[in-house]
């Protein structure tokens, strides 16, 4: 079943719609135009006072991505140092310059481990129960 929608009509006085009375008259527009003068100027105002707060921020930003580079490349060349220092043949080298061994060259002796003595078992105490009655 299709029901049917009835629309209203925008033909003017039929409906009872009238367009507003538009005022065209130049004291209006001449009030419009400084309006919207005032709000741009307003506008203007508040965009170059935040650019004018904020200038100090680009350069000490390029500062800092100046550190930042300082930085980064001070680390890779302590990794560098650090790769270079812990190589094995320097280890080995600094082992033997301490009195050390390396553990194939050193000598082994073999011993018999004894073995741990049994631990004595712990003494339980003696529970008594004591039960008392009362009859009423």
């Amino acid at each position: 079943m299709k029901r049917r929608v009835t629309l209203p009509r925008w033909n003017g006085v039929a409906s009872g719609f009238t367009w507003p009375d538009l005022d065209l008259t130049l004291p209006t527009w001449r009030a419009r135009a400084v309006r919207y003068l005032l709000i741009y100027v307003a506008l203007v105002v508040a965009l170059v006072s935040v650019r004018a707060s904020t200038s100090g921020v680009r350069p000490a930003l390029r500062e800092a991505q100046g550190r930042e580079q300082a930085l980064v490349t001070q680390r890779d060349n302590l990794i560098l140092q650090l790769e270079a220092l812990e190589t094995p043949q320097r280890i080995i080298e600094w082992a033997r310059g301490n009195g050390m061994r390396l553990y194939a060259d050193a000598p082994k002796d073999t011993a018999d481990i004894p073995a741990i003595p049994a631990a004595a078992p712990a003494a339980v105490p003696a529970r008594t129960v004591e039960v008392t009655t009362q009859w009423k």
